[in-house]
């Protein structure tokens, strides 16, 4: 019953930390809120708030990082810390891993508040909460279970 429980208060608690970063400052490689963030920092900082310590050190990273690297970085970081599900099962809570363009690896972040919407890190704007429209939903690469595995 207390695993139950805790599962239950998981999802409400990611949301509720997700929104208390709306209106931060975009700043590349940051993750303070009310400071500035990019999407990975947005995570990290929802992370740090729900679970404590990060689980990996971040390294530094250019504006350009997926595709100098070729490498499907973020996904396979979150397959490390996370529960990876089917793409259009999302749900509140949840973290989608979005990719700009075909054969290029997936570099865009954003946290599942509804079905409908979910909050982001977007340069040249503040964290906030956006409708999950048809293009973001063409865009979604990967899906997690924003908790630590059992």
């Amino acid at each position: 019953m207390a695993a139950h429980l805790a599962e239950a208060q998981l999802r409400p608690r990611i949301i509720a930390a997700a929104k208390s970063w709306i209106g931060t400052p975009y700043l590349h490689q940051a993750s303070l809120k009310n400071i500035g963030c990019d999407c990975l920092g947005l995570v990290r900082g929802v992370w740090r708030e729900v679970y404590g310590q990060e689980p990996e050190a971040t390294p530094a990273y250019s504006p350009d990082w997926a595709e100098s690297a070729k490498q499907e970085q973020l996904a396979n970081a979150a397959r490390r810390h996370m529960r990876e599900i089917d793409s259009k099962n999302f749900k509140a809570g949840d973290l989608l891993v979005f990719r700009w363009r075909p054969h290029v690896p997936a570099k865009h972040l954003g946290l599942v508040v509804s079905k409908t919407s979910m909050i982001h890190a977007q340069q040249g704007a503040v964290v906030c909460e956006v409708p999950i429209s048809n293009w973001w939903r063409r865009h979604i690469a990967y899906a997690f279970e924003l908790r630590k595995p059992l």
